[in-house]
């Protein structure tokens, strides 16, 4: 005991004190168990009446669900403090082969992305019903399910939306949630390698930089947006989003950075933190109005797990409501038709649910200088053999490293539409290979009137969710889109891009009138993969709200949920970095620490809403 107390653990000790949780209704002994030093809590529960805990069962301070951009974050902030016992269970494997990143290098190298998209190895390979308003097309939603979940599947670009998405936050009910108190856990996340002021982070797990390759057409790209009249903008992410630029990108020394390269793996060594992995968590465990624990499946095996404290999930928009509803609490008619007994109704639990909608403006490329001979067969050995040995090259980069944020029309107070541009040409999300040299531009509103759902097919965990976004479903969406193709058009034709332009490939000089290009929208506009709000914050007072501003779940005891799912609205930009935040801030209430504040903090102003630019 001794040991344990100085932190002097003996080699076998130390594995059994790592790996072994307490237990409820152990029996006690009076041997030596290093397991009983878990936590300085209770070491045994006391036998309970409950069907629930009336078996031995493990037993932790903390069980979080899903091992994703938030998960990671509150496995290590919560496993902290060293008093406190922490479980993380993850559906997916790990993120790495055998403790390599190069052996792992389908995730771990940017430029390889595409590959995660093509099948479901760390992926949940989603798709939605047919959407009436484009075509009847079903569509493709990728999400991760694997250590650092979307974090280690996505292109990595680090967009933190704008400062009045969260001040809406604070207006829609999320108390508290407003730019300023959220800005310092962003800044608390992250380092970035042009260094820390105002607005960057400098000393954070989360590391954050800028692109390599020096490529003339990002160049040509930002120019080309001054050319048109919109300003340059040197960090979209701080004083100014408004604008094209350089982006930011979760890349550090070549490599991917998921929140389980920042957060996850580098704490692992800490004796109150298991990470478990392929573990389908399948309901919630509830005594009366309190969550007690979770049920899930490893290998084959059913099995339980106890939280003293709190469950927290972290599943992610689609899996933390999917869980909710499979565990009785969501809208009750809807749960009884599927005989599920209901714990809790709150309709609100799957509704609203939010994305983002992109689509390709693209352009034949007049000079050899995009990444079209790069995925030539040959071409990509010596990509990859550049990225094994030295992290270097076309491989350490995704190459999203130009974007921007513009308003669609007048009066419009922030910008609502976005730009990434890419010198290549995708096609099917990127799962057929780029045909010939061209460069495009993804370009999509950031704030669709259209809202969705989500309700369980049937009682199986197994089963993957119905998913209804109700894409383009109002015609403030369908107009914004059609601004967007002239928009991004209209880019295209500046001097910039004047040594470099070819025929338009996407939509084509065929596509001109508004008709047409309705038509090409709803034929070829796809998921930028942002779903999110199908548990919002809120109010207990609003009847859609599904936990409150300290994340914790309406009309239920010891459940809160932490990651996308409960923005109250969808904000300006990617998710991830929001997400990120959203966790960090979350661990600060959970330990019962001082919210951080940045007041009075400066935000840019347009000169005038009388014009569009």
């Amino acid at each position: 005991l001794w040991y344990l107390l100085k932190g002097r653990c003996l080699p076998a000790c130390l594995a059994a004190y790592h790996t072994v949780p307490r237990t409820r209704n152990s029996v006690h002994t009076p041997s030596f168990s290093p397991a009983r030093c878990v936590s300085t809590t209770a070491a045994c529960r006391s036998t309970s009446s409950s069907p629930v805990a009336n078996q031995k069962t493990p037993s932790y301070s903390y069980v979080i669900v899903g091992a994703g951009s938030a998960g990671c974050v509150l496995a290590n902030r919560l496993s902290e403090d060293a008093q406190e016992s922490v479980l993380l269970l993850e559906a997916g494997p790990k993120d790495m082969l055998l403790s390599s990143v190069r052996l792992s290098w389908k995730i771990h190298m940017p430029a390889a992305l595409t590959y995660n998209l093509c099948d479901d190895k760390y992926n949940w390979y989603y798709h939605t019903l047919p959407q009436a308003s484009m075509d009847n097309r079903v569509m493709y939603w990728p999400r991760g399910r694997v250590w650092g979940g979307s974090s280690s599947l996505n292109a990595m670009v680090y967009i933190r939306g704008h400062a009045e998405d969260y001040n809406r936050w604070q207006r829609e009910g999320a108390e508290g949630w407003d730019y300023e108190h959220c800005l310092p856990y962003f800044r608390k996340a992250q380092t970035h390698e042009l260094g820390e002021d105002r607005y960057r982070g400098g000393s954070g797990p989360l590391h954050v930089s800028r692109g390599k390759t020096n490529n003339p057409l990002h160049t040509a790209f930002i120019e080309a947006g001054q050319q048109a009249g919109y300003p340059f903008t040197d960090d979209m992410n701080g004083f100014q989003q408004e604008g094209l630029g350089w982006m930011d990108m979760t890349i550090y020394k070549g490599k991917r950075w998921s929140t389980a390269s920042a957060y996850l793996r580098p704490i692992l060594g800490r004796p109150n933190l298991k990470a478990e992995v392929g573990c389908l968590t399948t309901k919630i465990l509830f005594e009366g109005n309190r969550a007690v624990g979770v049920e899930y499946t490893q290998k084959g095996q059913k099995k339980r797990v106890f939280a003293d404290k709190e469950v927290i999930l972290s599943g992610g928009a689609i899996n933390s409501p999917q869980l909710l509803m499979l565990s009785g609490v969501g809208n009750a008619d809807d749960l009884k038709q599927l005989g599920i007994p209901v714990v809790q109704h709150l309709p609100g639990v799957g509704s609203n649910l939010q994305d983002h909608l992109e689509l390709y403006v693209q352009q034949q490329c007049t000079q050899p200088i995009t990444l079209y001979k790069a995925q030539k067969p040959f071409h990509m050995v010596k990509i990859g053999l550049e990225w094994l040995t030295l992290f270097t090259g076309y491989g350490a980069t995704a190459h999203l490293e130009s974007g921007g944020f513009i308003r669609s029309r007048p009066g419009v107070t922030h910008p609502d539409v976005q730009f990434h541009f890419l010198p290549s040409q995708v096609i099917d999300h990127g799962r057929v290979p780029s045909k010939i040299e061209a460069y495009q531009v993804h370009v999509g509103p950031m704030r669709s009137t259209s809202i969705g759902w989500m309700k369980l097919k049937s009682a199986n965990p197994l089963d993957h969710p119905i998913l209804q976004p109700n894409y383009l479903s109002t015609d403030i969406d369908v107009w914004e889109f059609r601004e967007c193709v002239k928009l991004s058009r209209e880019i295209f034709a500046q001097k910039a891009f004047d040594p470099f332009r070819g025929p338009e490939v996407q939509p084509g000089p065929r596509v001109q009138s508004d008709a047409e290009i309705d038509a090409f929208v709803r034929q070829k506009a796809d998921s930028a993969y942002h779903p999110s709000c199908t548990c919002k914050m809120g109010s207990p007072s609003d009847p859609m709200a599904v936990v409150d501003s300290n994340t914790r779940v309406l009309g239920l005891e010891r459940l809160r949920v932490v990651d996308a799912s409960i923005m109250p609205s969808v904000v300006s930009g990617n998710l991830n970095a929001p997400t990120i935040m959203i966790a960090e801030k979350a661990a600060d209430i959970i330990r019962g620490r001082p919210a951080l504040v940045d007041p009075g903090v400066p935000v840019y102003q347009p000169p005038t809403l009388d014009t569009q630019r």
